[in-house]
């Protein structure tokens, strides 16, 4: 009943009064396809929405070896995703079934579409999101192949980018599968080349850096070579609502990210505490939501970008990405964000992407199915982690360095987590090493009274600390002890502040650049209080402006 529930908001029928306010709108042209006519190719930049008038389209998941029909179109059907607002290659082969006649929308102005007419708007983005869900969670796509070995670091590395940005993907084994050699031969690669990421025939790419994956796959798009209202350092959930609410508010805005949407918060697979979801969303689902927003009112969003500095140009701000781009800007909003620190534990470096992990996600978990889980940390990131793990683990040992969970985990998390029978909790307690060869098999852990207890497991899952994600920035923005961005009041007592008047509640040390989520010192560590920052510096970008 779900998936019936989702198919039919993945394939909306428009009416004729849509089809009207399309040709309104836009005065799309009219096309005509016969039949067996391949309308869009697996690998394809989206760079065209279409609607049928008449006839039939398939889309179909095309891996060069077969093609398996996934939907037809008739009559008020459309094609497209939300690759279709980013500009990201197609995942998969339209062809006319019938022949047919098709309005053509260019991908730029599927925006404008969405905008100007909001009940049809909101259908085709909802339709949008949920063929996407459908491509990700049906487990049948295969269009786009990921080869590689389960010891590979650059395996899990471009597993997860591919994760993160809500890509579907087949993940096919050198260890397990018998046919990826086959495959291998047949694509011309060898093993020491590999992962490979391949879509059909027409886009196989060998061991691709995170940046040369998303261009490649479109969603790493250069920025326009202009001056923007805003620039927007990360994409966790204050940079996300910086985004919205700053495209949505007339500014032109760009949003940089290196991985994918999301942050911390997107790790997280059951949030329950955030306002207006009573039961729960997962991260990832948030952060897609949150990116649709924002690419809906016209930020560019391109993914793949580590910023590695800022420099000041008169009253403009130059933002360095390390591929030797730079964005110039009239404001920067840092929302870089913070990642977990790593465990001093001998081993952790060496078993990191192959048995050490700092999320938990579908990606990741699959490991410990049937088996033993470790999860280290307090929080509610480390509780969430452990609840998820109990329903496919066999047990789950949650270490602890305190005597008690409600410290620093919400009451209900703790409460759950004690009355879950296959959880564990060693309190007073830390790792003390990894144990394994190509993939770690075990972990030692030891508590205040120098016991020491070796478990079994496949999988580390570390959520300890936060260290801000700063260390790109230039002199000029001052940092705290311990690396977290001075703002406000703060600021103003910096040596570093030039200006007669007082910074701005969000500002930093230097003028027209502000900081918002965990990486400013001081910021409450929630999402709903990221959020809050990220729309409030937009706020302040406004007055800012106002006396540029």
């Amino acid at each position: 009943m779900v998936e019936q529930g989702l198919r039919a908001a993945a394939f909306p029928k428009l009416t004729r009064e849509d089809l009207d306010d399309v040709v309104r709108c836009l005065h799309p042209p009219l096309e005509r396809h016969p039949a067996g006519d391949v309308v869009v190719r697996a690998g394809d930049r989206e760079t065209r929405f279409f609607i049928v008038v008449s006839g039939e389209l398939a889309a179909v998941d095309d891996h060069g070896d077969e093609t398996r029909p996934i939907a037809v179109l008739g009559p008020g059907d459309f094609t497209g995703d939300v690759s279709g607002l980013t500009g990201a290659r197609s995942l998969v082969t339209i062809v006319a079934r019938r022949d047919c006649e098709l309005y053509a929308i260019p991908a730029t102005s599927v925006k404008e579409l969405i905008n100007r007419s909001p009940s049809l708007g909101d259908r085709i983005l909802q339709a949008f999101l949920a063929r996407r869900q459908l491509l990700s969670e049906g487990g049948t796509f295969t269009g786009l192949r990921v080869i590689g070995s389960r010891y590979s670091k650059d395996t899990f590395r471009v597993k997860k980018l591919l994760a993160t940005n809500r890509i579907p993907f087949v993940s096919l084994d050198i260890e397990a599968d018998p046919d990826v050699r086959k495959l291998l031969e047949q694509l011309g690669v060898n093993d020491d080349e590999t992962p490979i990421v391949a879509l059909g025939r027409r886009l196989v790419l060998r061991n691709p850096p995170n940046s040369a994956l998303a261009e490649a796959l479109g969603i790493r798009q250069p920025p326009e070579r202009k001056v923007y209202d805003l620039v927007i350092v990360g994409a966790g959930p204050a940079g996300l609502a910086a985004a919205v609410y700053g495209a949505s508010e007339g500014l032109d805005t760009l949003l940089l990210e290196r991985v994918g949407p999301g942050g911390q918060a997107g790790r997280s697979m059951r949030i329950e505490n955030y306002l207006g979801f009573p039961t729960g969303i997962s991260g990832g689902e948030l952060a897609e939501r949150a990116e649709a927003q924002a690419l809906k009112f016209g930020a560019q969003i391109p993914v793949g970008v580590s910023v590695k500095g800022l420099s000041f140009e008169s009253r403009y701000i130059v933002v360095e990405a390390d591929g030797g781009e730079t964005s110039t800007t009239k404001c920067v909003i840092i929302a870089s964000g913070a990642e977990y620190r790593k465990l001093d534990a001998e081993g952790c470096e060496r078993f990191e992407g192959c048995g050490v992990y700092y999320s938990a996600t579908p990606l990741e978990t699959p490991i410990c199915r049937g088996s033993n889980a470790v999860v280290v940390g307090g929080g509610n990131s480390a509780g969430q982690a452990a609840a998820f793990l109990s329903t496919v683990a066999r047990r789950v040992f949650l270490v602890v360095r305190g005597d008690t969970l409600y410290k620093d985990m919400s009451s209900y998390l703790a409460r759950r987590i004690e009355e879950t029978e296959n959880i564990e909790v060693l309190s007073r307690t830390r790792v003390r090493r990894m144990l394994g060869d190509t993939w770690m098999h075990a972990v030692e852990v030891v508590n205040d009274a120098g016991q020491v207890r070796a478990i079994e497991t496949p999988g580390l899952f570390s959520f300890i600390g936060a260290v801000p994600r700063s260390d790109w920035l230039p002199d000029e923005i001052e940092k705290d002890a311990k690396g977290f961005v001075t703002t406000g009041p703060a600021a103003s007592r910096s040596a570093r502040w030039s200006r007669e008047r007082s910074p701005f509640l969000l500002e930093t040390t230097h003028a027209g650049v502000f900081a918002a989520g965990d990486v400013r010192s001081g910021s409450i560590k929630r999402i709903a209080s990221a959020v809050g920052e990220g729309a409030t510096s937009v706020q302040i970008v406004h007055e800012y402006l106002k006396g540029m």
